[in-house]
This record gives C-alpha cells, structure tokens and sequence, in this order.
C-alpha cells in the first residue's frame, strides 16, 4: 500500500512565527500561522487539511458502498467541519462535523443514511480519528 508524505516548516516562536506546509506531491501548500490557527485569521491551518482529508476519505467510501449495494451514486459531496479548542492547558481537536450530501438512483433516505454511516465507520481517516474527537453526521439525499 502506498505512503503519502508531506512536510511543514516553522520559522520563530509561537504567536509571532509561521510556517509552510505542502505535500510531496506538489498538489497542495499553505502558509499558516497562530493566527490562522487560533485566532480567526483568513488563511490555511492543519485542521483544515484533517477536514479535507475526512471529506474526501468519506465521499470515496460511501460511493464505493453504495456501488457494493447495486446503487451507485451519481455525485456524493461532504463538507466537514474540524473544531480545535482550548482544552486545559492546551489545544485539542474536538469534534468534526459532516455534512453529506448525495444523489443517488434507486435509494431511500434511510437506506442513505445507513450507508453514509457505514462508510464513516470504515473510511481510513474516520479510523484514525475514533476515539479522539466527537463525530457528527448528517446525511441526506438531494
């Protein structure tokens, strides 16, 4: 199975540094800083890419269990929503939001939403993130 890699770099101390981050395979980079982290600032930050990452993870797995069930999808979308707080003496991901949305032939909105559920539940983000944070689902058909 393949490994993906990806690099970050801070310059300075914590409130006033910043830093870079990009992925080997030059598909994305960012500047980030405290700001953009946890102060409101526009720009990048590396819960962003953990949103990314669940989106797209879970999009991918949905569609492919809903394509197992003879119901194929025709689009799903996800959007997620990846919170970081101050949790005692520092900072902490809490909760991640999903958002699911799908058009797909052939199905019910219970049938949907028992796929969009298992696919949260077997996606290799989700995976990772279990046990860490609170996930939220809310999944419909369009």
């Amino acid at each position: 199975m393949p490994t993906s890699n990806a690099e970050a770099t801070w310059e300075g101390g914590l409130r006033t540094g910043k830093g870079t981050y990009r992925a080997a395979s030059g598909a994305f980079q960012s500047a980030y800083s405290f700001g953009t982290r946890f102060g409101g600032d526009q720009g990048s930050n590396p819960e962003e890419l953990i949103a990314a990452a669940e989106a797209a993870c879970l999009s991918m797995a949905l569609s492919a269990g809903l394509e197992q069930a003879g119901t194929p999808a025709t689009s799903i979308t996800t959007r997620a929503a990846c919170t970081v707080e101050k949790v005692g003496e520092g900072f902490r991901i809490t909760r991640i939001r999903l958002t699911v949305r799908g058009k797909v032939p052939g199905i019910d909105q219970a049938a949907f939403k028992a796929a969009a559920e298992s696919a949260k539940n077997g996606c290799p983000v989700s995976n990772a993130l279990k046990n860490n944070l609170e996930m939220e689902l809310d999944a419909a058909l369009e």
